[in-house]
């Protein structure tokens, strides 16, 4: 009898591990279909404030209000397109028609300007530089090869895009399509806690993803106005990228500097590097530093604390602890994945010491 009970639990157990890897295989065989979905549910995450605005405010039938504010975010997204492709086709054309061999000779003198300028500051980094081989390692030529590919894939991101925005759509006109899915799975004693823990979720993470936006539009503008008053040439280009790079926390800020950094230097390409390149980089990077300042002591601590309700070090602890655990998409999603879970405790384990601790600003 014993043995019996024993096999059908090993098989019980087996059984339950099988079923657990074919539904990881079958979420991975998806998982472009689960970015689709991530991504619609973030894009009416943010749309929800203008429905509720015009549902509200202006009377408009639920339909009506999810048509418009569709039509006012795919506006927006075709006015950015509308705004960057003509210098992204610009610059891809220069670099598909570039002459290889001088954009070589334009680098290798601005590399002899630096070394002769550090030389005059007795800094010797010719030596180092050259065993390093950095400059025979460079291969321009992927230059034109890598736009190639960017545009074959194009298809694949217009395919992408229209199931975005056809998942969005039903998002925002059914805002309970994606609870009511989840609510099948949920025991039934706990229904009401977890649509109050799914509102609660909705209007945090709404108010956050609105905030990301207007944190990404005051670097804009103040990378744009440094970027302009330098000449930096493509500076609406440069500046929405590394505003953009900054949605990645403390990482993106670094790589969005040393991006800017880089073309704001090639950008005077055949200039003195002591008299043109040093001076406009250098005041460039002043500006760059203001506009983090701006976002790490302004930005930032209002979008936290007015939006998730939560104080910058314990979202600095979370966002750090993310980043070592599952790396930059971890520190991305940390924030409402974070904001998700002290939710959810507060609804089901409101007693707790630590959580009420927690979630005592919800």
């Amino acid at each position: 009898m014993n043995s019996k009970i024993i096999a059908n639990g090993i098989l019980r157990a087996l059984g339950i591990i099988l079923a657990i890897a074919l539904v990881l295989y079958f979420l991975y065989q998806i998982q472009s279909v689960i970015v689709y979905i991530a991504v619609a549910a973030v894009i009416s995450l943010v749309g929800r404030p203008i429905v509720l605005f015009l549902r509200r405010k202006l009377k408009f039938n639920n339909t009506i209000a999810v048509i418009v504010t569709m039509v006012l975010l795919v506006g927006l997204f075709i006015g950015l397109i509308g705004l960057f492709i003509p210098l992204v086709a610009e610059q891809g054309q220069n670099l598909a028609l570039l002459d290889i061999d001088q954009l070589q000779v334009n680098i290798q003198d601005l590399y002899n300007q630096v070394v002769s300028y550090f030389e005059f500051k007795n800094i010797d980094v010719e030596q180092s530089i050259k065993d390093s081989g950095l400059l025979s390692k460079l291969d321009f030529a992927y230059i034109p090869e890598f736009l190639n590919n960017l545009v074959s894939g194009l298809g694949s991101f217009s395919i992408g895009l229209f199931s975005v925005l056809f998942i969005t759509f039903f998002f925002l006109k059914d805002s309970q399509l994606f609870e009511n899915g989840i609510m099948t799975f949920i025991p039934s004693g706990n229904e009401t806690k977890t649509r109050r823990s799914f509102n609660t979720i909705k209007d945090l993470l709404s108010r956050y993803f609105v905030g990301l936006i207007f944190q990404i539009l005051i670097l804009f503008i103040i990378y744009t106005i440094v970027l302009l008053i330098f000449g930096i040439n493509n500076a609406v280009v440069i500046a929405f990228l590394c505003a953009l790079l900054n949605l990645v926390p403390y990482v993106g800020p670094l790589i969005s500097g040393f991006l800017m950094l880089l073309l704001s230097m090639s950008s005077n390409l055949g200039e003195s590097f002591s008299e043109v390149i040093l001076p406009k980089t250098t005041y460039v990077m002043i500006g760059f530093i203001f506009a983090q300042l701006v976002d790490n002591f302004f930005s930032q601590p209002f979008i936290f604390s007015k939006s998730v309700k939560s104080h910058p070090l314990e979202i600095f602890l979370v966002i750090v602890i993310a980043g070592i655990l599952f790396g930059i998409v971890g520190m991305i999603v940390a924030v409402p994945t974070y904001t998700a879970i002290k939710v959810i405790l507060k609804e089901f384990l409101s007693e707790n010491k630590v959580v009420k601790k927690l979630t005592k600003d919800l």
